[in-house]
């Protein structure tokens, strides 16, 4: 199986911990295995609640990553 490249952009304080706005990564398959390489890469990540949005929709469940697809990092926000 070809693995993917994704476009990861990281916004607020997601960037601040991270260290980048935007980099590309190879060879996530899903969401979930995605969230293990956050974890690992970036423990920090854990203490707060943050969003995934693939391709500017928000998810809330495991999603199958294809090549060329933007996934994005979204910190905590609040709405009135």
């Amino acid at each position: 199986m070809e693995q993917a490249l994704i476009r990861l952009m990281c916004f607020g304080m997601l960037e601040e911990i991270t260290g980048f706005k935007e980099r590309q990564l190879i060879g996530k398959q899903d969401t979930d295995q995605f969230r293990i390489w956050l974890n690992d890469e970036f423990p920090e990540l854990q203490k707060i609640d943050f969003v995934i949005a693939v391709n500017r929709k928000l998810i809330n469940q495991n999603t199958v990553l294809k090549n060329e697809d933007e996934v994005a990092l979204l910190p905590p926000f609040s709405g009135g």
